[in-house]
């Protein structure tokens, strides 16, 4: 069996090729991939070589953990019938060719269990179930409280926003960026040269701007708790200031399967909604130029790759 992938041979080295896939098992899946989205986190870094020391990090790989797309076969232990249309949060099926995170591809072998049927109405949308579920997993570290403020409004920040919307809670959003700002509903996204409050008892940081930490403990109150739910190379701060306040700093690490089932299930009662996230689509064998576009253009808050013509 084999399938069209993008493969990562080195930094800013990437081609859709063709590969062979690993044959399933009784307990896998096979699903053909309709779309698949880029991250602009985890992603950047693979592209530009810069990923830190990572499991299974080496090339070449074929990175993605967006992914959705039709089941074509089950295993006889699978808990997916062929047909249902599901969130793919990565593979690993390529041989020796690393599958970090492994869900860029035309067609996946995964276990079933990794597989979330979602419903198909969403399309395109259901591959922001893997941002939505990071989002999710910041928003409910224990001991965190609700977010007040968010600082980026990118396609994880605006997650947020509306996570904590439906948590009961009215964040503020700090952008930097003019054009970034529109597109906020039921909140307010704006300069963070225009905020002039210093009691924020819980922010949370979606920009991935290393250089952030002190800006953002000088908006805390006493004890208050900075989330740090983007992915960094490395973070410094000064001490005293954090010292003074007693802040507290959480990591927000990767999303598991019971935040991905909340957000499903908000998903489903409609108290979430993916809609006007995805601002860029291209063709799969357009990889190259999409990726380039999904790096340095501001403009774009999610590129989308359609496979459905591989």
């Amino acid at each position: 069996m084999h399938a069209h992938a993008v493969v990562l041979t080195g930094p800013e080295a990437l081609a859709v090729r063709q590969v062979a896939l690993t044959p399933p098992g009784e307990d896998d899946v096979v699903v053909d991939i309709a779309w698949s989205g880029i991250s602009t986190g985890t992603e950047r870094l693979l592209y530009t070589g810069r990923m830190p020391a990572f499991p299974g990090m080496g090339y070449p790989l074929v990175p993605g953990y967006e992914s959705a797309g039709w089941v074509v076969e089950a295993g006889r232990g699978a808990t997916v019938s062929p047909g249902q249309f599901v969130f793919v949060p990565g593979a690993s099926c390529y041989g020796d060719i690393r599958g970090l995170f492994g869900g860029t591809a035309s067609r996946v072998v995964t276990r079933a269990a990794r597989v979330v049927p979602v419903a198909e109405t969403l399309g395109c949308e259901a591959t922001l179930l893997a941002l939505a579920a990071t989002a999710q997993h910041a928003v409910a570290l224990p001991g965190a409280g609700v977010p007040e403020l968010i600082v980026g409004h990118g396609t994880l920040g605006r997650l947020l926003a509306r996570l904590v919307i439906a948590a009961g809670g009215a964040p503020t959003v700090w952008e930097t960026n003019p054009g970034r700002r529109q597109g906020a509903a039921g909140y307010a996204a704006i300069d963070p040269a225009q905020d002039a409050r210093r009691d924020y008892r819980c922010i949370v940081d979606a920009s991935g701007d290393a250089g952030v930490l002190d800006t953002l403990v000088a908006r805390l109150a006493p004890g208050g708790t900075v989330v740090l739910a983007g992915f960094y190379e490395k973070l410094t701060f000064a001490f005293p200031p954090a010292f003074m306040r007693e802040a507290r700093l959480l990591v927000a690490a990767q999303f598991t399967p019971a935040d991905t089932a909340q957000v499903v299930e908000l998903l489903a009662r409609g108290a979430l909604s993916l809609a006007g996230l995805i601002t860029h689509r291209a063709r799969a064998d357009g990889a190259e130029a999409a990726y380039g576009t999904a790096f340095s253009d501001p403009s774009c808050l999610k590129m989308i790759l359609d496979w459905r013509d591989a």
